[in-house]
């Protein structure tokens, strides 16, 4: 076994099936976790009967992951969302990173389904992130995993991947970005919905900038200069946006849209 693949659910039924589906044909090589929280549907009937692990727990998704890693067999691990899906390539190169030496973990570069033109201002913008303080890593180690104690479990949805990604880079360990992408499938994710569940990422931000205060990636992340210009200029990326000038546009109305939505919910946590 080389890799398990953790994937957290709650009331999944709609994606559960084609994100196992996605690792048929590397079943020798993949062990597929399923740790549910407290599913009303089919969720864990449908994995079960495709093969994986199920389990479950909660009460957030860090809890989750936790027990995921934990209970893998292999000495890698990747962590995904069930509304994720791995092309065949990605999977091949994610059972090569294996067996290499000296990488500890890697973040994967994301794209989102349908053809609209919010999808695919989102897609530029995600590909701006990879591999910065504003990308979470996905492929782990066992080891570095081991090393770190994983995700704090005191953090919920959202800044936890951040928090793990800041213990993983001090004790020195070497990052990279995987070549291929996985599929994210966010078809009925309306900006509405996409700004609800910006506000609910919103609850543990207090107390991870706490834990981790004036360390610079935190401020990277919590700073508008770069959320808004320096993430898309730095290193040259400045010249795409210029080479799409409609998708940058849509792309910086949502990001104000986004922010609008942290201030106000940051004010509200103040009073």
């Amino acid at each position: 076994m080389t890799l398990s693949v953790v994937i957290t659910t709650r009331n999944e039924s709609a994606n559960i099936a084609n994100c196992i589906r996605a690792f048929d044909g590397f079943r020798k090589d993949v062990e597929i976790i399923v740790v549910d929280n407290a599913s009303t549907d089919d969720t864990k009937a449908i994995a079960a009967s495709l093969g994986a692990k199920v389990m479950d727990k909660g009460p957030e998704r860090s809890a989750q992951r936790n027990l995921g890693w934990r209970t893998a067999v292999a000495p890698w691990v990747v962590i995904l969302d069930a509304d994720m899906i791995m092309p065949r390539e990605t999977i091949e190169e994610m059972l090569a990173c294996a067996s290499r030496s000296g990488v500890a973990a890697y973040w994967i570069p994301e794209v989102r389904t349908g053809n609209g033109i919010r999808v695919k201002a989102r897609n530029f913008e995600r590909s701006f992130y990879d591999g910065t303080c504003i990308d979470a890593l996905r492929l782990f180690s066992k080891e570095i995993l081991e090393k770190t104690g994983g995700y704090d479990e005191n953090l919920i949805a959202g800044p936890e991947d951040w928090e793990l990604d800041i213990r993983v880079l001090e004790t020195g360990a070497k990052c990279e970005v995987l070549k291929n992408h996985l599929i994210h499938n966010e078809k009925r994710l309306t900006l509405k919905k996409m700004l609800e569940k910006k506000t609910y990422y919103t609850k543990s931000f207090a107390a991870y900038q706490a834990k981790w205060k004036g360390h610079p990636a935190v401020k990277r992340q919590f700073s508008p200069w770069y959320r808004f210009v320096g993430v898309f200029v730095e290193k040259g990326k400045w010249k795409r946006l210029l080479r799409h000038p409609i998708l940058a546009a849509v792309m910086y109305f949502e990001r104000i849209a986004v922010g609008v939505v942290y201030l106000k919910n940051k004010g509200a946590a103040s009073e």
